[in-house]
């Protein structure tokens, strides 16, 4: 994962806050503790199983009637894709063989691929609902059915654009976010000298567990984020050192270690 050319560990010495969910953040996590960094793993959120499936499998069973569709994350794939194998109306891994298939990413690109399936609209560079509503496949969307895989809330930009085209869309939840019951000063005590938050949501609970003083110290601290819009909310907040990374861990290591050589010129 580290680049030609660097140094074996040019994160030594760092003690950098890796805030996903416990299964999106092991493989960052390693990639830093590679570098010589130390990797602190605290979780701003939990994805959970939903309690009840029953409505899940309920729609699988109406795949069929639909045109298109879209998974969000990772996360959605995961659920989802169980989902479909676990309800038993579909043989299992195979989805309609009429029914496209999107993902906002190239994460849930690679995901889904996992599941077997081979051919999905993504974007290719920016890796957001926007890049995903820019694409040729989903401009002539009149009269067809699409379906949301996600989480038990997110953003309706993409169903709502969608709807304006013509689309009929319905929101399918497959897994359930939930606030980690953690307390900021827990985060304080393992003294981070960086932080990398993947979603705003995650970023407001970290603020919320903070107190004034913790506040102040945190957004003092550089920040690593993976979308400019978290980057806005993180300005607005008070961060005076917010770094927006390209995607996938990749793109999150190469810009902590080029902050990290900063570092030590500066």
């Amino acid at each position: 994962m580290l680049c030609e050319g660097i140094p074996v560990t040019p994160l030594a010495g760092l003690n950098i806050a890796v805030t996903r969910p416990r299964l999106q953040a092991e493989q960052l996590a390693q990639g830093i503790e590679q570098a010589g960094g130390k990797a602190i793993r605290f979780p701003l959120l939990e994805i959970e199983p939903l309690k009840d499936l029953q409505p899940l499998h309920a729609f699988i069973a109406r795949l069929p009637e639909f045109e298109l569709i879209i998974f969000i994350s990772p996360n959605a794939v995961r659920y989802g894709m169980q989902a479909v194998q676990a309800a038993g109306v579909l043989p299992p891994g195979v989805l309609p063989p009429r029914l496209k298939v999107a993902s906002v990413g190239q994460g849930s690109a690679r995901a889904l691929r996992e599941f077997g399936v081979s051919s999905i609209i993504a974007p290719q560079n920016k890796f957001d609902s926007e890049a995903l509503l820019m694409l040729p496949e989903l401009q002539q969307v009149n009269g067809w059915r699409v379906a949301i895989f996600r989480g038990d809330a997110g953003r309706e930009l993409l169903g709502d654009t969608l709807t304006a085209r013509g689309a009929h869309v319905e929101y399918v939840a497959c897994y359930q976010r939930s606030r980690p019951q953690h307390d900021g000063s827990a985060l304080l005590t393992q003294a981070p000298h960086a932080l990398i938050v993947s979603s705003s949501e995650a970023l407001a609970y970290l603020w919320d567990m903070l107190d004034a003083a913790g506040k102040t110290h945190v957004s003092a601290l550089p920040l690593f984020v993976a979308h400019p819009r978290i980057a806005q909310a993180a300005q607005k907040m008070g961060f005076s050192q917010v770094v927006t990374t390209t995607a996938g861990d990749d793109g999150v290591l190469t810009s902590l270690i080029a902050w990290a050589k900063s570092r030590t010129r500066d």
